[in-house]
C-alpha cells in the first residue's frame, strides 16, 4: 500500500538528528553547483529531477546490483503502459515518432503534440493519475494526422502491421481524440458496471462484471493477481502474465517478463547475501510460473530481508482494477540510509503497544511477534506504477495472511519527499487555512506533522489488526471488491490521526515534549481536514471521486464534520474555509470510524463498506468544487508531480568486468523517455526472438 502526494519525512529526521543498447550518461551536476529540481510545467503536472543522494558512497558490489536492478526494472516498464489501456503502447509509439521526427510540422500542432506526448508519459497512458479521466491531445485529428504524413516523410517509421499508417490513425482516433469513449481508466460508480465502464485492459471489452464476478465465484479464477480475463466464443478464459519456463508455457507479457529476468539472473552475484539472492531466485520462479503460492515464497522471504539494497517488482498493487484484484506492475530499485533510519525503526518497535491501544475490539487485535521492517531510502529507479509518478511511503505485502503471521516491510522515500519539498511552495496552505494562527503552525509543524503521518501510516497503520476467522484465510480484499482500497488507505491515515499526540512520540525521539507532540498533532488534524477541501482541484468537472486515496481522505474528513461539531465550516470574502475548533472532538470521532473500518475488514462486511464509503467518500459539492479550482488556478501550482529519474551507467574494465556504476541527472523528460523507449523495445525484441 502506498500513500501519494504527501510531504516529507525528511525534515522531522534532519532536525532530531542535526546535532548527533543501455541508456547514455549526461553530466552530473557538480556538488558545488544549485541542483535543478523543477525543470517544466506541463498541464497539471510538474516535471522534477530525483537525485540519488549518498549513492556515490555505495560499494562498487552494491552499485552493481542497483545497476541490474535498475535495468530490470527499465525492462519491464511497458507492461503498465499496456495495462493502461490496450492500444496505449500503439499511440506512445506514434506520438514519439512524431516527436522525432519535427522538420515542417505546423508550429502550432508541435507544442500539442508535445505536452500530450509528455503528460502521456508522466502518467504511463492517456488517463490522468489522480482522476482516471482521459486526456485527449489539444490539436484537432486532421492537425495530428498531417503531423504523422510529414514525420513519415521525414523518416518516422511508424509499425503499421499490415495496414496502412491512413488506416491506423482512423482505426485509433477515438481512442485519442474522443475524451467520451472509455473515458474512465478505472470507473467504480455504484449501480454503473465496472468493468465494461473501465479502460483498464485486465477484462476483455465483452465481459461484464458480473459476469467476472460469477465465474471468479466458481474457483475458475486461479491467477487473480496477474491475469487478463477473456470472454472468447462465449467462454470465459484467463490468460496469465508470465514468462514461461521450465515446463510452464509463455504467457501475456513473456517478452517483457523474460527481459526482466534476464537482468534480475545478472543481480544475483553481487546480492548482499546469499538469502537475498534467494529471494531473486523466488521472484524468478514467480516470473515464470506466475504461480500466486510462488508469489506468496517471494513475500515471506522479502518481508524477512532487511538488506542495505533492496528492490519492490512485480504486480503489486491492485488500485487499477475495479474488481480490486488485478495488479499494475511497478518496479523500484533503493538503499537505506542509516542515519535517517533509526527513528522509523524506534517507532516499529512499539508496534505492539500502539495495537493494544487501538480504538478497536480486542477480537481484532493481534500479537505482534517481530517488529515490522521499517527503513527510510533513496530510490535509484521507478517505474511502471511508482514511476514517473512517485508515492512517498510504501508498506508491503498487501496479503493480509502474511502481513499477520510474518509482519510487513515499510519504506519512506527520502529522496523523493526531498524532491517535493523543494520543488513546492506553501502558497495552498496560506489560500485554504482560515487564520495566521494556522499559517504559522503550518510553517513550524507542517512538514513535521505531514511526516510522521505518514511514518505511522506506513509503519503503524496498515500492518495492524488482524481479521475474523469468519474470513477462513481469506483476505478481506476478496470480500469488498470496489471498495477495499478506499477503507485500508482510510484506516492506515486513521491510526496515525488517533495516534497524533501519543506520549509514547516523545519517547520515541519523534517530538522533544508533551507540548510539542500536542502541536504537532493538532496540525495533521487541520491538514487531514484541509486536504478534503483542497483535494477538489485536482478532479476537473467530476461530481465524484474515483481515485482511492482522495475517496479515503474525504472519508475521513466528512465523516469527522458530519459526526461531531470538531470542524466550523467558515466563509470569508466568498471563500470556503474548514477550521477545525475541537480536536479532542476530531479524535473521538476519529476513534470512531476507525473502529468501525476495522471491523468491517475484520468481517468482510461489503454492506457496510458500500454505505459508508458511498456516504462520505464519493459524492463531491460541484459548487464547492468550482470554487476551489477558481482559487487554485490563480496560485498557478500543479496538481501532481512526474520525476525524471537519476541515470546509471556502468565503468567496465578491459575484461569486461564491471568496476564501478556512475549516476548522472538528464534534467530532461523527454530524453529520458525516449531512451526507456528505446531500450524496452530492442530488450522485447531480442527476447521474442528466442524459443
Amino acid at each position: 500500500m502506498k500513500p501519494r502526494f504527501v510531504i516529507f519525512f525528511l525534515i522531522l529526521l534532519n532536525i532530531f538528528h542535526s546535532a548527533c543498447t543501455r541508456p547514455s550518461t549526461e553530466e552530473t551536476p557538480k556538488v558545488s553547483e544549485q541542483k535543478r529540481y523543477k525543470l517544466e510545467r506541463v498541464g497539471p503536472a510538474d516535471v522534477v529531477q530525483l537525485y540519488a543522494e549518498g549513492f556515490e558512497q555505495l560499494n562498487s558490489k552494491e552499485k552493481t546490483f542497483i545497476y541490474y536492478l535498475y535495468l530490470a526494472a527499465l525492462a519491464g516498464r511497458d507492461i503498465t503502459i499496456e495495462q493502461h489501456h490496450r492500444h496505449a503502447l500503439e499511440v506512445r509509439d506514434l506520438f514519439e515518432q512524431i516527436f522525432q521526427h519535427q522538420e515542417n510540422i505546423d508550429s502550432e500542432v508541435r507544442p500539442k503534440i508535445s505536452s500530450y506526448l509528455k503528460l502521456f508519459w508522466i502518467n504511463n497512458g492517456f488517463y490522468d493519475n489522480l482522476t482516471s479521466r482521459k486526456f485527449v491531445p489539444e490539436c484537432t485529428f486532421e492537425q495530428f494526422k498531417n503531423a504523422c504524413m510529414t514525420a513519415a516523410r521525414n523518416g518516422a517509421q511508424f509499425d503499421v502491421a499490415g495496414e496502412t499508417l491512413e488506416a491506423k490513425l482512423e482505426r485509433l482516433k477515438k481512442v485519442v481524440f474522443d475524451p467520451n469513449y472509455e473515458p474512465m481508466l478505472t470507473n467504480k460508480t455504484p449501480g454503473k458496471d465496472f468493468t465494461a465502464g473501465s479502460a483498464v485492459n485486465f477484462y476483455s471489452r465483452n465481459l461484464s462484471y458480473n459476469e467476472v464476478q460469477a465465474w471468479a465465484k466458481t474457483g475458475q479464477e486461479k491467477y487473480p493477481l496477474n491475469s487478463y480475463v477473456a470472454k472468447e466464443k462465449g467462454r470465459i478464459v484467463e490468460k496469465v502474465w508470465r514468462a514461461g519456463g521450465e515446463g510452464v508455457p509463455p504467457g501475456v507479457y513473456a517478452a517483457d517478463l523474460k527481459a526482466v529476468i534476464k537482468y534480475l539472473e545478472q543481480a544475483i552475484p553481487f546480492a548482499s547475501s546469499e538469502y537475498q539472492a534467494e529471494t531473486i531466485r523466488k521472484l524468478i520462479r514467480y516470473f515464470k510460473t506466475g504461480s500466486l503460492e510462488d508469489f506468496r515464497q517471494y513475500n515471506i522471504h522479502w518481508v524477512k530481508d532487511d538488506s542495505k539494497v533492496d528492490f519492490i517488482m512485480g504486480f503489486i498493487e491492485v488500485y487499477l482494477d475495479p474488481r480490486g484484484q488485478k495488479a499494475e506492475w511497478e518496479a523500484s530499485a533503493f538503499y537505506t540510509d542509516p542515519e535517517q533510519t533509526r527513528l522509523m525503526q524506534n517507532l516499529a518497535k512499539f508496534a505492539q503497544y500502539f495495537e493494544d491501544k487501538a480504538p478497536w475490539k480486542n477480537e481484532y487485535k493481534k500479537k505482534i511477534e517481530h517488529s515490522p521492517i521499517a527503513n527510510v531510502i533513496n530510490v535509484a529507479v521507478e517505474t511502471g506504477g511508482t514511476g514517473p509518478v512517485s508515492p512517498i511511503g510504501i508498506n508491503l505485502p498487501n496479503e493480509q495472511a502474511i502481513r499477520q503471521q510474518y509482519g510487513s516491510k515499510s519504506v519512506l522515500l527520502h529522496n523523493i519527499v526531498d524532491a517535493y519539498e523543494k520543488s513546492q511552495g506553501k502558497v495552498l496552505v496560506k489560500e485554504f487555512a482560515w487564520d495566521q494562527l494556522e499559517i504559522e503552525m503550518e510553517e513550524k509543524f507542517g512538514s513535521l506533522a505531514d511526516n510522521l503521518h505518514t511514518a505511522m501510516h506506513e509503519v503503524i497503520g496498515h500492518g495492524s489488526g488482524k481479521v475474523s476467522d469468519k474470513l477462513q484465510g481469506r483476505d478481506p480484499a476478496d470480500f469488498l471488491p470496489g471498495y477495499y482500497n478506499t477503507l485500508e488507505e482510510a484506516r492506515a491515515d486513521l491510526v496515525a490521526l488517533w495516534n497524533a499526540w501519543d506520549e509514547k512520540l516523545v519517547d520515541i525521539g519523534l517530538a522533544r515534549g508533551k507540548g510539542e507532540a500536542r502541536q504537532i498533532g493538532e496540525t495533521m488534524y487541520r491538514q487531514q481536514i484541509r486536504v478534503t477541501l483542497t483535494q477538489l482541484r485536482r478532479i476537473e468537472k467530476s461530481d465524484q471521486l474515483e481515485e482511492d486515496h482522495m475517496k479515503s481522505r474525504a472519508l475521513i474528513g466528512h465523516y469527522i464534520m458530519e459526526n461531531s461539531n470538531a470542524v466550523k465550516v467558515e466563509t470569508r470574502e466568498g471563500k470556503t474555509y474548514y477550521h477545525v475548533v475541537d480536536f479532542e472532538a476530531a479524535r473521538k470521532s476519529t476513534g470512531e470510524l476507525l473502529a468501525e473500518l476495522m471491523r468491517i475488514k475484520a468481517e468482510g462486511d461489503l454492506r457496510a463498506a458500500t454505505a459508508l464509503i458511498d456516504r462520505y467518500g464519493l459524492k463531491v459539492d460541484t459548487n464547492l468544487r468550482d470554487e476551489v479550482q477558481q482559487r487554485v488556478k490563480k496560485l498557478d501550482i500543479a496538481s501532481y508531480t512526474g520525476f525524471v529519474m537519476p541515470q546509471l551507467e556502468p565503468v567496465v574494465n578491459g575484461g569486461g568486468k564491471i568496476t564501478d556504476v556512475k549516476v548522472s541527472y538528464p534534467l530532461d523528460l523527454a530524453k529520458q523517455m525516449l531512451e526507456y523507449s528505446r531500450f524496452t523495445r530492442a530488450e522485447k525484441a531480442a527476447m521474442a526472438k528466442q524459443k
